[in-house]
């Protein structure tokens, strides 16, 4: 009988683990991707919902990129062989400005990326 409890509390444990996976992927709806190369991000600007979750791709073209929004809290760097990812909620509407933040050469400083987020009504 005990074994019988231990598989039935193990099978329970796997079906919450698998619903919350399923769960998380489900909340990341949209992806966008992302492309950074000297010196630009394509696109520049991206349009959000506030309230809604969405993964961000950052791909780099060259050398190691990363994209920086602070008032987001979004942080991912990217490799030429690995992408960074990072899952976004903006829970206020407005203009963000974001940047490389990751030196990556002379120009630099003209990587400029901007995230609208506009009310989700």
């Amino acid at each position: 009988m005990k074994r019988f409890s231990h598989a039935l509390a193990f099978l329970v444990l796997v079906n919450f683990i698998q619903g919350a996976s399923a769960n998380a992927a489900q909340n990341a709806g949209r992806t966008i991707e992302i492309h950074a190369k000297r010196f630009s991000f394509s696109p520049a600007q991206i349009t959000l919902k506030k309230g809604e979750t969405v993964k961000l791709v950052v791909t780099s073209e060259d050398v190691t990129h990363s994209l920086v929004i602070p008032d987001l809290q979004v942080k991912a760097e990217a490799t030429k062989d690995q992408p960074g990812e990072v899952t976004v909620t903006p829970a206020k509407v407005g203009d963000f400005q974001g940047k490389c933040g990751h030196f990556c050469g002379k120009g630099h400083a003209s990587m400029k990326f901007v995230a609208h987020v506009v009310d989700s009504k």
